[in-house]
């Protein structure tokens, strides 16, 4: 693997040459984490993107033992009510292959991360690079558990909601296995993106653009927007289905409004610092 300079000593044909490198290094990895993801069908299949729908899933057992406590019947929800078919000649293996991609991509996720990370590192101050130090992980952490919320949490819930969702009963629910597919990891992915947020309010924030008096000024809109996400993704009669999701949003985004209120006072600090090293 090739080895940074100094940032100082390297032309612009070499941060494109180093900028080639771990883009190919990135996609490397993410193809053969996807290969061996291809290799497990059962397991990517059988164990991981179909279980949703099947009431044996762990998410619905922990539910109905739930629905137990509180005497609420309707916690303890059976999703398994409609069929996944296949109506395309080559459906089945796309959709083999475009989810051992996705399962590439989730697996070689730290690596890929690294890999930028490495490619920006030289261009940071000393100082930079010590506050961003663990940064990999943090980021990789955050993408992570967004999955895992996804597959655990609001994916379970989306399924029972729109698979059994009929607008007559003259109409039987028969999910084509793209649309389900396509819908499970879209969603999986897009929870995943979504709590990097504190690494977007990092960002924001010491590039001046966001302060955390916009972020608690805003704090009863964003509220009602995680709310609204969770209405629409969880049955509607459901508080409690609508609370498990938005709870663990809305703690992210207070997270990310406290991670705001540091960088902001240390770049207050340093700038005041500053001002008096001038005034000296």
């Amino acid at each position: 693997m090739k080895k940074h300079k100094d940032s100082d000593e390297m032309t612009f044909w070499e941060h494109l040459d180093d900028l080639r490198s771990t883009l190919i290094w990135s996609f490397v990895a993410i193809a053969l984490c996807g290969t061996v993801a291809f290799i497990f069908k059962e397991i990517l299949f059988d164990h991981i993107l179909l279980a949703p729908k099947e009431k044996s899933f762990i998410t619905y057992r922990l539910l109905c033992q739930l629905a137990d406590l509180v005497s609420m019947p309707s916690l303890c929800i059976d999703p398994s009510s409609f069929q996944i078919i296949n109506i395309n000649f080559a459906g089945q293996f796309m959709s083999h292959m475009t989810i051992s991609l996705v399962a590439g991509l989730v697996i070689a996720m730290p690596f890929v991360v690294w890999q930028f990370w490495r490619f920006i590192k030289p261009g940071l101050t000393p100082k930079e690079v010590k506050y961003t130090r663990g940064g990999v992980w943090i980021i990789s952490l955050l993408f992570l558990s967004g999955i895992l919320f996804s597959y655990f949490i609001v994916v379970p819930l989306m399924v029972n909601f729109l698979g059994g969702y009929q607008v007559s009963e003259m109409v039987n629910n028969q999910i084509a296995l793209s649309s389900y597919t396509g819908s499970v990891t879209m969603m999986t992915l897009l929870m995943g993106l979504l709590f990097e947020l504190p690494v977007i309010v990092i960002f924001l924030t010491k590039a001046g653009i966001v302060t955390p008096t916009h972020l608690k000024k805003y704090r009863k809109h964003t509220l009602v927007a995680i709310l609204i996400i969770a209405g629409v993704i969880t049955p509607s009669p459901d508080i409690f289905s609508q609370l498990i999701v938005s709870i663990p949003l809305f703690l992210l985004f207070e997270f990310s409004v406290s991670v705001s209120c540091r960088i902001y006072k240390r770049k207050q600090q340093q700038i005041a610092d500053e001002e008096d090293d001038l005034n000296d």
